[in-house]
């Protein structure tokens, strides 16, 4: 199984504030320099993080965004659940399944065990989990932001 784009946004940029001290607000230019990513993607993530409650925004000249829950608190399992559009594996797991054999086929039940223990597992981490040493993080976002020499 592949996450989309958008859900591996949305880790990264928790990945980011959950590296940053608890006060401190992160713009979404700083985010995507540190990545080297659309920073249009990360408005439309951020946007629907702040819905979710898992980040704060802050308008405003000295504003930005920062968590606005403890890392312990964001379960990772739980976040990509919210953000992936669909679980459908192959066709058997759509509404619209027109393949002949799902009467007979053992494929779909296989699959579907393997998506939970996949689910499963993302729901034993948490935010905290993934940051234990916010410091190497930090180090080197810094140094993804420097402008290059010539």
């Amino acid at each position: 199984m592949k996450l989309t784009l958008y859900t591996d946004y949305s880790l990264r940029v928790l990945i980011y504030l959950a590296s940053k001290p608890k006060t401190e607000l992160s713009t979404i230019k700083e985010i995507a320099d540190s990545y080297q990513i659309s920073k249009n993607h990360l408005m439309k993530v951020t946007y629907e993080l702040g819905k979710m409650g898992i980040i704060e925004t802050i308008r405003g000249r000295y504003g930005g965004i920062k968590l606005a829950q403890d890392p312990a608190d964001i379960n990772i399992g739980k976040l990509v659940r919210k953000t992936e559009e669909d679980f459908e594996l192959v066709e058997c797991f759509s509404k619209h399944n027109s393949c002949v054999i799902t009467p007979v086929c053992g494929l779909k039940h296989v699959l579907a065990k393997a998506l939970n223990a996949y689910l499963a597992v993302l729901d034993g981490y948490t935010l905290a989990d993934l940051v234990t040493n916010p410091m190497e993080y930090r180090i080197l976002f810094q140094e993804q932001q420097r402008p290059e020499a010539d």
